[in-house]
């Protein structure tokens, strides 16, 4: 066999294992929710973005999947990328320009000055930015860097496997950027000094909330949710608790009116005495997880 012919089946060799090769398997958390009517629903927790993909579908998600009527995300056009960036750019907009850096607390500010050298940010035009806006941008730099893409966010493959069912959502990405807007600038102010307070940390928080999530482990993603940001009252108020109970409430409707909802949303709205599951427990339903 000549050398050519040698290097060539060496690579097609190569190719046969990638091929062969299984993502990564994930058994992510499902609840099953039962009402006294015999309503049904059931609960999943996503993860927004991941390094890799991975193998998360299971015979109870599909199950579920096939038992309900209708699948309820976040944002139901996650897909639009042009939708988001437009209502992004809208809200977002600050009124007037002011260096960013002006924004946060004096002692933090070398902070800030390390993270944007850290993930190689231009500041510049966030000054044009409302101080939530900017802190998104600033964090989205660091999943990026991190490896975590959203491409390979659970919630966009549960879309695509909605099928012929109706996909519902609990606030849009209009909503979902209104929360942050209607923060306080004081509130913003938080949200910016949390999400540059340490770069060298988003690698391993990255790396561990995405470990929680595929062995879903919702003590670890609860206690996640009691970190950075969501240390501050305030914040994890308006960003996890209200959002929360408004979410209950549209659920609950839904059972009413005898739909049958496959919710998809992040992990974290799912975990502990604050989420999802423990809200409907404690207004009667029967709650029971299922994986």
């Amino acid at each position: 066999m000549s050398s050519k012919h040698g290097l060539l089946a060496a690579l097609l060799a190569l190719f046969a294992l990638a091929a062969c090769r299984q993502a990564e398997p994930a058994r992510p958390a499902l609840w099953q929710v039962e009402g006294p009517g015999g309503q049904r629903a059931w609960l999943f927790g996503t993860i927004h973005a991941l390094s890799r993909p991975v193998a998360w579908r299971s015979p109870a998600i599909d199950a579920a999947l096939n038992k309900s009527d209708r699948v309820v995300l976040e944002v139901a056009r996650i897909d639009d990328q042009t939708a988001l960036e437009q209502i992004f750019a809208r809200l977002g907009a600050a009124p007037r320009s002011q260096p960013l850096r002006s924004r946060i607390a004096p002692g933090a500010r070398a902070a800030f000055d390390r993270y944007v050298d850290h993930y190689d940010v231009d500041a510049a035009p966030l000054d044009r930015l409302d101080t939530w806006a900017a802190a998104i941008v600033l964090a989205q730099a660091a999943q990026a860097a991190s490896g975590s893409d959203s491409g390979n966010g659970v919630d966009r493959a549960v879309a695509k496997l909605a099928g012929s069912r109706p996909i519902d959502e609990f606030e849009g990405a209009d909503g979902q950027f209104r929360t942050f807007d209607a923060l306080p600038e004081a509130d913003q102010r938080d949200l910016l000094a949390a999400v540059v307070a340490d770069p060298a940390a988003v690698g391993s928080e990255t790396r561990r909330l995405e470990q929680a999530w595929m062995t879903g482990d919702l003590a670890a993603i609860e206690a996640e949710t009691r970190t950075g940001m969501m240390a501050d009252r305030e914040l994890r108020t308006a960003l996890l608790l209200d959002r929360n109970r408004a979410w209950t409430a549209r659920l609950v409707a839904m059972l009413t009116q005898g739909q049958r909802p496959f919710v998809a949303v992040g992990a974290a709205h799912l975990a502990g005495p604050d989420g999802l599951p423990a809200m409907l427990t404690s207004q009667g339903y029967r709650v029971t997880r299922i994986q």
